[in-house]
């Protein structure tokens, strides 16, 4: 019985490690393109000065 509970916390602890992992790459995707855009823009900015 003890080794069965033993399983049930390791996969219990890296089911939630996966989820948190899963919702950070979920707040990733909406945060790269904003800085992608934000980027190619100061790039843009930055190359008309030098001009």
């Amino acid at each position: 019985m003890s080794a069965l509970l033993w399983i049930l916390a390791v996969i219990a602890i890296v089911l939630f490690i996966i989820g948190g992992t899963v919702k950070a790459v979920g707040f990733l995707l909406w945060i790269a393109p904003i800085l992608l855009v934000v980027a190619v823009i100061m790039f843009f900015v930055n190359r008309g000065r030098s001009v």
